[in-house]
This record gives structure tokens, sequence and C-alpha cells, in this order.
């Protein structure tokens, strides 16, 4: 028995479509009772038209339906980005044979066509709410090395003290200034990765902060977990120590093995 055309009996139902999974089709970007992310592999052809058309002939892909309506098709090649996508609000509707995404921009309007000619696999997967499994959480991002410093600032220097964080100058604020055990002024400029670039902030904050008579001598530290060699070479060569700190010795996990390097 021949099956129907999927462009015929193509119709809009909130999360219905064949027997095999749930429905999928919904205005999108509702916070509460968020549908299932689906995932399918399937031979398709996928067509965009809109502010461009677009074609990619029929070939094995992977369709991506999250739960907010972003639909998202990749191949097995070219890394995490999809070769096309849409992102919310969308609505969403589907047939056997055919997945429509559409979505409004002014007064045009965006749509991605799906024809489906055979289908691999088709998985749906409850996620939970988007604030339940939380956002990502960077280990050693920059602010937290600059108040873990704050707070044990003889890891930056021996006798550091600290005088302020987020010491003021006309081109932005330098993150620690401290003393050392000679009352001599330091500023130390804390990164997670520091690259010429940075040395180059810290001289610029140098050069603004020797401007006041009683901060001539002012030096200058450059902290980060990783310190990338032409850094070190260039800081050097401007008379800025620099330190390469461990989050484990940060916080306290074990003991301290501080590399302070001069010029």
């Amino acid at each position: 028995m021949e099956r129907p055309r999927a462009r015929d009996a193509l119709v809009e139902r909130p999360r219905a479509c064949d027997a095999r999974k749930p429905a999928l089709s919904r205005p999108s970007g509702r916070a509460r009772s968020l549908p299932p992310v689906r995932l399918i592999v399937s031979r398709c052809e996928v067509r965009y038209t809109g502010r461009l058309n677009a074609l990619l002939p029929d070939a094995l892909r992977l369709l991506m339906i999250k739960a907010d309506g972003s639909v998202l098709v990749h191949a097995d090649a070219g890394g995490y980005k999809p070769l096309n996508w849409m992102t919310p609000p969308t609505v969403i509707e589907e047939s056997p044979e055919l997945i429509v995404v559409r979505k409004r921009t002014g007064a045009s309007e965006d749509r991605l066509e799906i024809v489906i000619s055979e289908v691999l696999s088709d998985v749906t997967l409850e996620m939970g709410s988007p604030g339940e499994g939380g956002g990502l959480e960077k280990d050693g991002v920059e602010a937290h090395i600059q108040e873990l410093l704050a707070e044990r600032p003889q890891w930056c220097g021996e006798g550091f003290r600290l005088v302020r964080r987020e010491w003021p100058t006309d081109i932005g604020p330098v993150d620690l200034m401290c003393r050392d055990a000679d009352e001599e002024w330091v500023a130390v400029e804390v990164k997670r990765v520091a690259g010429i670039e940075a040395v180059e902030q810290l001289t610029r904050y140098l050069a603004r902060i020797r401007l006041d008579p009683a901060l001539a001598s002012c030096r200058g530290v450059l902290a980060a977990q990783t310190i990338k060699p032409q850094a070190r070479v260039l800081a050097e060569s401007r008379g800025i120590a620099w330190v390469e700190v461990d989050l484990a010795v940060l916080r306290g996990e074990r003991e301290p093995e501080l590399r302070l390097f001069a010029a």
C-alpha cells in the first residue's frame, strides 16, 4: 500500500506526529511543561527558505529537536557546528515524512523543511527543567583566583599584604594592590591564562600608577594558572615578576610550592 505523501499529510498539533515517538509540535519558548529533547538519526533532505535559500541534499543526518524549540541538523563530520539550525521561538509541525520548522522574523518568515526518507533511530529523552542541572561552572576563572589571592597575597610574593582589591586607575582597575615586606607598592594582575596582552595590560597600569610620586617605585607581578612562554620573556624584559599559581594550593588542598621569577 502506497504511503501518503508527506506534504499532503502535514498537520500542526502539539507534540503529535506518527506513532513512533511523542509529538513535537508547539510554539517554543515556554518555561513550564517543556517537552522532552528528541534525537533522530535519519536519511533526509533539508531545505531552508527565508532571508536566504539553502538546500542540504538527501543524506544521513542527526536531527536534534530541543525542548526550547531549537532545531539543529548535524552531519557526522564538521565538529560541533550544525549544518543548519533554527533558534526559538519556533513553531514545529510534523507528519510521518516531514518536519517543518517556522519562525517569524519581522514581516517575513524563516522556514526549515526536513523531508525524511528513512529513520534509523528516534530517541526521546527527559532532561528536566532548565534550572535543574545548573549552568556551566568554570574552575579557576579570574574572579575566583583573584578572590583566593586576595585572602593569601603572600602566594604572589614573600611578605605581601593586601591593601586593596580593584585599585582604580584612569584606564581601569588593577586586580590587587599590595605592599611587600619592605613596604614597597606592588601591583598584581591576575589571569587564568596569561599571554603577551596580559603583560601589556600590566605595563599600562604601572605607567599610570607611577605618575603618582608616592607610587613611583611600584612594581608589578603577573599571577596566573598558566603563563605562556612569550609572556614570561616579555615580563622579565620589563622588570615584571610572574608567578604561576595552582588552584589546589590556593584552596589549601595541598602545600604551596611558590615559583616566583623576577627580572
